[in-house]
């Protein structure tokens, strides 16, 4: 079985890739406009205000304007990209992403940084573990969650040719950069980063690089495991899973979001329908987070290669 190695030169946050994804779409599409909630720093949005000054809305702190706002923009045919923290770009404005996004189908991308446990030191009111569960319940809402930053760029840039809503997540750690730059990213189709036969490890955002280190220390045990980079959660690949899992046997989810609500139960549902398999859930358990630095939390919250090292031989004894 032929193996893919992957390396890379340097460590990007995710959130970079989304300012430099934006300020691509500023000089390639007129009507994408973009809109923030006083975090043009944060989600790194400076570029595309300076090129774009006629194109750039600070709405201040008012993160259910910035909703309703991008929203009537879109009859307008804008194109319009929100950026806050996550947090603030779904619990704080649920109903208006309810009521004037989702339901009215609006074509808003609905951009959010410091999503999970790895924001750090900002705590567990920032810290949303919660938001690809809320989002993905919302009718014909897309939710997409990439693995780095040449990932994050290409997404931005494709889902202004997608027409209707979009929830699109991503962080600030920096991260190891190991996707191809210019990809062709496509919407709803996963990626089998790491063939193998004993066990499958379905994964998303910041712990793909996780499980592909995983591998490679279970393949020093003499375990073979097929690594599924999953980056959009909604609409899910369910070719791409259930081929692998019928070959496996097994699975092991991993995501940095609430085990309830998230990736792993939706991968869960899609076994249960089909044909049963042992599968066990890397996430937080349940908890909200707390301050401190994003490697700490992240063995704490048992969100480390480690954690996925111990599911995958768990599961592979249920086998």
């Amino acid at each position: 079985m032929e193996r893919k190695e992957y390396t890379y030169t340097e460590k990007k946050d995710t959130r970079s890739g989304f300012g430099d994804g934006l300020t691509e779409l500023g000089k390639t599409n007129e009507n994408v406009v973009a809109l923030c909630a006083d975090l043009t720093g944060s989600l790194k949005m400076n570029d595309f205000k300076n090129k774009y000054p006629n194109r750039f809305f600070q709405i201040g702190i008012a993160e259910a304007n910035m909703i309703g706002i991008a929203a009537g923009m879109t009859i307008g045919k804008k194109i319009p990209y929100t950026g806050t923290f996550a947090n603030f770009s779904t619990g704080r404005v649920y109903d208006q992403i309810r009521q004037s996004v989702a339901y009215s189908n609006k074509n808003v991308k609905i951009c959010a940084s410091h999503a999970g446990i790895t924001l750090g030191e900002d705590g567990a009111t920032h810290q949303i573990l919660e938001d690809i569960g809320m989002m993905k319940m919302l009718p014909g809402m897309v939710v997409i969650n990439p693995c780095d930053f040449n990932q994050t760029k290409a997404a931005t840039i494709e889902i202004s040719k997608y027409n209707g809503p979009v929830y699109l997540r991503f962080g600030r750690p920096k991260v190891p950069n190991f996707t191809p730059e210019n990809q062709n990213f496509e919407i709803g189709k996963g990626i089998r980063l790491v063939e193998g036969s004993d066990v499958t490890i379905v994964c998303t955002g910041h712990l793909v690089w996780h499980a592909i280190e995983s591998a490679d220390l279970l393949k020093e045990k003499g375990i073979s495991v097929e690594v599924i980079n999953i980056h959009t959660i909604k609409p899910l690949d369910e070719e791409i899973i259930l081929k692998s899992t019928e070959k496996t046997g097994c699975v092991v989810s991993a995501e940095e979001h609430n085990t309830i609500g998230g990736l792993g139960e939706s991968v869960a549902s899609l076994i249960v329908k089909n044909k049963l398999v042992p599968m066990e859930f890397v996430g937080v358990n349940d908890q909200f987070g707390e301050s401190g630095k994003p490697s700490d939390l992240m063995k704490k919250y048992g969100l480390s290669k480690e954690s996925i090292i111990e599911s995958c031989e768990k599961v592979l004894k249920r086998k």
